[in-house]
């Protein structure tokens, strides 16, 4: 039998060509889709941006620019701006309360996680009244922020600040008015919570606080913590805060402090408690406050000095309603009279006087291994109480 040869089979060349013709195709398919939707991100930016001014707030870019593909979505805001109009009670609607400028903002979302917008924030940022030149300057090291949940309702958002610093700008000079280490703020959905009557989870936390220009007090560098959950809101739509604030206080909302500590050198505080809102839009509840080294930091508050100079007739009307500056120096001048030196050493010891009225407004208790005091700080109808002293009033907030 002779020997046959058989020819190899060719197979055929156009399956060689399946493979790059899908990446081809699946690279067309998902170029397309990007530009799509980056073309898609100045429409929905336009429709927010018109949401939002009917609320009173208007922001704007000098320039806009989308970039980040193939995976990524870059949205760039040179010379970004927004204007504040009615966000205060009483504040006319046409009237800007302050403009604030930021040199950039850089919002990313990924492609296939587009529920998650990070965004990065490049300082200086400066803030001017209406019509005026920048009164305010802030500055940072890093700053960003979070949303998960867009386009629909966000779930949670978190903004932090590092080496935050706000000036006050009096021509070519700035003056220092607060700074911290570290800043963040937190807010998300609570467990439970619907979206027709949703329920605000948030979470405060300043590091190396400080604030200047308020009370030398306040100069002293401190740290925050503080929880809450409010209630009330009916949806998530843009308003103006009157209006927000007002929506509140008609379905009966209120802010629940859940937790809370300041901690400044010795002194400790923590507090607890709701307040809500009258129908003049005024504060209203009471916290239950213990503090641990109150009596350390009394001598910070001034009034021997205060006394010695002479209390202004404003301080004495937020303190003691009623009484009238020149009683209280003829009370001073009446005890010297009696006894030379009397009025002083009263004066003098003020401070002995007020640190025991604090201690004698609560109860013992010990906080953190620290004897400490327990008192309510009372609001009432926007006047805030320690115990029956008045020691201030809160604008109404509609």
């Amino acid at each position: 039998m002779s020997e046959m040869t058989l020819a190899p089979r060719r197979r055929p060349l156009w399956r060689l060509f399946i493979m790059p013709v899908l990446l081809v195709i699946a690279a067309l398919a998902w170029s397309g889709f990007w530009f799509y939707a980056a073309s898609e991100v100045d429409v929905k930016a336009d429709a927010w941006r018109a949401q939002e001014a009917k609320s009173g707030r208007v922001y704007d870019c000098a320039k806009r620019s989308v970039s980040g593909f193939p995976f990524r979505l870059e949205v760039r805001c040179n010379g970004a701006s927004v204007a504040l109009r009615s966000q205060t009670a009483g504040q006319a609607a046409a009237q800007a309360s302050f403009t604030a400028k930021l040199d950039e903002i850089l919002v990313i979302a990924q492609v296939y996680d587009p529920k998650l917008v990070i965004a990065e924030f490049t300082a200086p940022a400066t803030i001017a009244d209406r019509g005026q030149q920048p009164s305010i300057s802030v500055n940072w090291s890093k700053a960003r922020s979070s949303v998960v949940g867009l386009p629909a309702v966000p779930e949670r958002a978190s903004i932090v600040f590092d080496d935050p610093a706000i000036d006050r700008i009096n021509g070519s000079a700035q003056t220092p008015l607060a700074r911290a280490r570290h800043i963040e703020l937190h807010g998300r959905l609570a467990d439970g919570s619907s979206l027709d009557h949703p329920v605000i989870e948030t979470v405060l936390k300043i590091e190396g606080g400080s604030v200047q220009e308020v009370h030398p007090l306040l100069a002293a560098p401190f740290e925050a913590d503080v929880r809450t959950l409010l209630s009330g809101l009916k949806d998530f739509s843009p308003k103006p805060w009157p209006d927000r604030f007002r929506e509140i206080q008609a379905a009966g909302g209120h802010v629940e402090i859940v937790q809370s500590r300041i901690a400044q050198g010795d002194l400790i505080a923590v507090a607890a408690g709701k307040l809500g809102l009258t129908a003049q839009g005024r504060l209203d509840g009471e916290l239950q406050m213990t503090v641990a080294g109150i009596e350390k930091v009394i001598p910070a508050l001034g009034i021997e000095k205060m006394l010695d100079e002479g209390v202004p007739q404003a301080t004495l009307d937020r303190v003691a309603p009623g009484v009238k500056t020149q009683d209280l120096n003829n009370l001073f001048g009446a005890l010297d009279r009696a006894i030379p030196g009397l009025g002083k050493a009263v004066r003098q010891n003020a401070n002995v006087g007020v640190a025991a009225g604090i201690n004698s407004l609560g109860k013992e208790a010990v906080l953190e291994g620290k004897k400490a005091r327990v008192f309510p700080l009372r609001f009432v109808d926007g006047a805030v109480f320690l115990g029956q002293l008045k020691v201030g009033q809160v604008p109404a907030l509609f």
